[in-house]
């Protein structure tokens, strides 16, 4: 009889590497002379002003930024004014602060509520603070009884003592969320699609009216996720 033939082994099998993180940014060349240091603070004045502008930094983070460069710009003039050899335009062109101007001025996120229309009791709540419920429901009784209300629409208004209001209104419901300081319109844009994405994937339960939690997912949870 003959013998069995045994099967092949396995091909052998590449060792798999280790996804390899990516490289640290290259940190940004000093400048060699205060001319280039003023060439320098000119392009970051010009970086916050399209930061600005494209909705990424609000207006607090922009005039703190803004004008700490423009003070180190104002320093650096007037050194070389004085005297063009003093090297003490260095550490007047040394980087710093800013990424604490833009920490520290970032909007914070202190609540978050999502009401069905025309139902005065929160579907879900979240957030570091307790809300001010008298406010939301003069801002949801002045929603509701608008005439010709929008079906989806995104609104900001201050509420004095630096805190302010974006509600992002839904055919079926609304979210309000309160900030500590002016949000930028990258922070209020997220709350108008965190509410849409609400919506689209809670439509068959708006359409019915039901108020069972269990069959809701909210994406409203990652404004606190994220922690502004």
């Amino acid at each position: 009889m003959r013998s069995p033939i045994r099967p092949k082994g396995p091909e052998p099998v590449e060792a798999v590497k280790a996804p390899q993180r990516a490289a640290a940014p290259a940190p940004i060349p000093q400048p060699e002379n205060p001319q280039a240091a003023l060439e320098q603070l000119r392009h970051k004045m010009e970086v916050v002003a399209n930061e600005f502008s494209q909705g990424k930094i609000n207006r607090a983070q922009f005039n703190a930024i803004y004008g700490r460069y423009s003070e180190q710009r104002t320093i650096i003039e007037r050194l070389i004014e004085r005297n063009p050899e003093n090297a003490a335009w260095k550490q007047a062109a040394a980087p710093g602060h800013t990424s604490f101007l833009r920490d520290h001025f970032e909007a914070r996120l202190q609540y978050y509520l999502v009401y069905q229309h025309n139902i005065a009791t929160p579907l879900m709540m979240g957030g570091k603070q307790q809300a001010d419920m008298d406010a939301v429901s003069q801002v949801l009784r002045s929603l509701w009884g608008m005439k010709n209300r929008p079906k989806i629409g995104l609104a900001r208004k201050d509420m004095g003592k630096g805190q302010w209001l974006v509600l992002a209104l839904g055919e079926y419901a609304v979210t309000l969320t309160l900030f500590l300081l002016e949000p930028s319109a990258a922070q209020a844009n997220l709350v108008r699609d965190l509410h849409a994405d609400f919506e689209r994937a809670n439509r068959r339960a708006l359409e019915r009216g039901t108020r069972s939690l269990d069959r809701f997912v909210f994406p409203q949870r990652a404004l606190t996720e994220k922690q502004f």
